[in-house]
């Protein structure tokens, strides 16, 4: 018995085109659209009917950076599989790509393996995996090419946090190489770890603990040097690049200079850098604690930067690099100590909000919106069409979004599972009213209507930007 739901009377924006039409699910998929009041829409027959006159109809968000349940500093990002996709499905994402980690001396399928028994039969919402490569062996880079047939198509490397997961460029390079073969993309963390450890130890050994010096200490100058080398050890490679959490200036240009020699390189930025800044990190008390994240927030005269980059497509994608840990036990690990707060902030129910709000102010289109939410991110990891648009034969991951409903961003009403909210007290218009995943509702009208397992693994194709 198939099961058909009409969403009719919306605004449907996707990427390329906005239209009043109406919507045709079945089984799950996307079965025909048409414009509203048109004959073809009126022979719509369908059990169910969303009424969403009035409101946006758009794909749901594909959230391409998310750590779930990651292990970090002694602690574990305080969202688990299932608190976390759901958190996600709130705001209006329906696909999340997690990063399950290869321990030093371990396997790459162990850690897959590991992060596959955390997620299944967990998730509200569909998932996918990067893998995060910390031990650049023969053997991991003969299982590189094993991961990327059964759809772990990108491989993360770290050119921060020496002794953790930190990559040197003969390591990086052996891996942009491999990728360079397989088809696969690497994502770097573009920091230069070593050069940042010298200066915590001197800021430490001055007396600076506070959280904002680890703003400080990570400077802009190094994220933009360890950019540019990524990208220059690339093009030795003959390999792709995506760099993932861009926050400075600078790193900005050096991916538009490398974007307009023809490179295939990608960048993307979060929330926090559009809307958040080094005010917050010196915020007094220990309160900057909850902004300690890796790269760092900047000066707010950076922001100017990453949305223009955002408009002109020098970055294509924002993501959340969700990593939460709660103020409480876990952030004040680092109390006399910014080195050994917990890296991470909580973000992944926000971004679709967030985004909508910088429609409204005015910094970017809503296709644009629609475009770096759920379409590139879909595309850049291998999920489009089937994810980041609403066509025929689509899953039907579709959000009804209330552009005019106003709303307090607060961690009284959240559904992260983190005891502080990163944009606390800020009011936004705009807000998620259903969202369907895979044709079956996970909010309705304001109401979670959805389970734990819903959410079904996704394998990806390679990144569809290199066709």
């Amino acid at each position: 018995m198939s099961r058909r739901t009409a969403i009719r009377g919306g605004l449907v924006i996707t990427a390329s085109d906005e239209i009043h039409a109406d919507i045709l699910i079945e089984d799950g998929r996307i079965a025909a659209l048409a414009a509203t009041g048109t004959p073809a829409a009126e022979a719509f027959t369908a059990e169910h009917t969303i009424d969403a006159t009035g409101k946006y109809v758009i794909p749901g968000g594909v959230d391409g950076h998310t750590h779930m349940e990651m292990p970090f500093g002694g602690t574990y990002a305080s969202d688990t599989f299932e608190t976390g996709t759901r958190a996600a499905a709130w705001g209006g994402t329906t696909t999340i790509v997690d990063f399950a980690i290869q321990s030093k001396g371990g396997a790459l399928r162990e850690g897959l393996d590991a992060w596959h028994a955390k997620a299944e039969g967990n998730c509200a919402i569909d998932y996918g995996f990067h893998m995060i490569v910390s031990d650049v062996t023969e053997e991991t880079l003969k299982e590189m090419d094993l991961l990327v047939e059964e759809g772990v198509t990108s491989f993360k490397q770290f050119m921060a946090y020496p002794g953790v997961f930190y990559s040197d460029d003969g390591q990086i390079l052996r891996a942009m190489q491999q990728a360079a073969g397989n088809g696969g993309l690497i994502m770097m963390h573009a920091e230069n770890g070593i050069a940042i450890d010298v200066l915590a130890e001197q800021a430490l050994a001055r007396g600076e603990t506070d959280p904002r010096y680890h703003g400080e200490v990570r400077k802009a100058l190094l994220e933009a040097e360890a950019t540019h080398r990524a990208i220059r050890l690339a093009q030795v490679a003959g390999a792709p690049l995506y760099v993932v959490h861009v926050s400075a200036r600078e790193a900005v240009a050096e991916l538009a200079r490398a974007r307009d020699e023809g490179l295939p390189v990608f960048g993307e930025t979060c929330p926090q850098y559009l809307f958040l800044s080094t005010d917050n990190l010196a915020e007094p008390g220990f309160e900057g604690a909850k902004y300690v994240c890796s790269t760092p927030l900047r000066p707010r005269d950076h922001q100017a930067a990453l949305w223009r980059g955002l408009r002109t497509n020098d970055l294509q994608v924002v993501s959340t690099d969700h990593c939460p840990f709660c103020f409480s036990g876990q952030k004040e690990l680092g109390r006399g100590d910014f080195s050994k707060i917990p890296n991470g902030l909580p973000g992944v129910e926000n971004r679709m909000d967030l985004l909508h709000q910088a429609v409204v102010d005015g910094h970017i289109s809503r296709r644009r919106w629609i475009e770096i939410a759920c379409a590139t991110p879909a595309r850049m990891f291998g999920l489009y069409p089937k994810k980041g648009t609403i066509a025929p034969g689509a899953d039907a991951d579709v959000v009804i979004y209330d552009p005019h409903a106003e709303q307090i961003l607060s961690a009284e009403t959240h559904h992260m599972n983190v005891d502080y909210s990163a944009y606390e007290g800020r009011r936004i218009t705009g807000r998620v009213e259903t969202v369907l995943s895979r044709g079956e509702a996970v909010v309705t009208e304001r109401e979670y209507t959805g389970r734990a397992g819903h959410g079904v693994y996704t394998p990806r194709a390679t990144c569809q930007y290199l066709d």
